[in-house]
């Protein structure tokens, strides 16, 4: 019971004052404890479900638009395809919940934890994502376009086949991401770390990356085409075959790098970042490059 009455009269009043009828009523279940509820293809758009306990509910299908979720607890829950667009969802939390499919478009999100959150295919689109927690997630296939991203942790997370094309991303934390095939043209990538992530032939063609740092990362056939890499970390990384062309390398750290068979290196991109007796030069030769060695070139050692 709800306020003296069943969920479903609740629903019933909530879908009447969506289409403006005699006796509808908008939903009000904050703080309503609906744990392990079936409640698949419901339809709670603009809903107030502020501090609700939904943790283990099936809530697949269900229409959240729009809605005031606040706080809510989603852990666990079956969320398959469900419609979070324009939702307000600071601090709500997502642990461990099935998110395949769902839609979080144009979204606030803050202070959100989605740790283990399976979102396969899930839509961020637009969305305005501070200080959320992806630590775990299963994301393969997410789409983030066109999202603002900052002070957020995706650690260990799987983005495998993501795309993240014009995100601006700050001071954000990708540590042992797996994401080969990731996309993150076009994008502002500021001061975020991607330390030990996997990103085989991830797309960064006219990404900026400025300040931000790929230690010890796998970008073997990765694109940096016309990206603005001045002052990314590219120390221990490995880097074989991956694209420079027309890329902005002035401070690039590549030192202690493997940029064996990079592709579209020039000597004056090479002679202004920085590299070590322990580079591996396009080339396959070791050591600080040279103007006029010709190791700019792959496949001359």
């Amino acid at each position: 019971m709800v306020n003296g009455r069943t969920l479903r009269q609740v629903l019933d009043a909530h879908v009447a004052w969506l289409e403006k009828r005699a006796g509808g009523s908008r939903a009000d279940l904050s703080g309503a404890s609906l744990s392990e509820f079936d409640l698949h293809g419901a339809n709670l758009r603009q809903a107030n479900l502020q501090g609700a306990m939904l943790a283990t509910a099936d809530l697949s299908g269900a229409d959240l638009s729009g809605a005031e979720l606040e706080d809510a607890d989603f852990r666990g829950a079956i969320l398959t395809r469900a419609d979070f667009s324009e939702a307000t969802l600071t601090g709500a939390r997502f642990d461990g919940a099935e998110l395949s499919e769902a839609n979080l478009s144009d979204c606030g999100i803050d202070g959100v934890s989605f740790q283990g959150a399976r979102l396969a295919k899930a839509r961020f689109l637009e969305s305005r994502i501070r200080h959320a927690n992806f630590k775990q997630a299963q994301a393969q296939g997410a789409g983030f376009h066109q999202a603002s991203i900052s002070e957020s942790d995706f650690t260990n997370a799987n983005l495998e086949n993501a795309a993240f094309y014009h995100v601006r991303l700050q001071l954000s934390r990708f540590v042992s991401i797996v994401a080969a095939e990731a996309n993150f043209s076009a994008s502002k990538i500021l001061n975020c770390e991607f330390r030990d992530a996997e990103l085989t032939s991830s797309k960064f063609y006219q990404a900026d990356l400025r300040g931000s740092s790929f230690g010890r990362a796998l970008l073997s056939w990765c694109d940096f085409r016309e990206a603005i890499l001045s002052g990314t970390d590219f120390g221990r990384a490995r880097l074989s075959s991956a694209r420079f062309g027309d890329a902005k390398l002035f401070s690039a750290d590549f030192r202690e790098a493997n940029m064996q068979g990079a592709r579209e290196v020039t000597a004056e991109q090479l002679s202004q970042a920085r590299t070590s007796a322990g580079t591996t030069l396009p080339s396959g030769r070791q050591g600080v490059f040279l103007r006029g060695s010709g190791n700019e070139r792959a496949g001359r050692g």
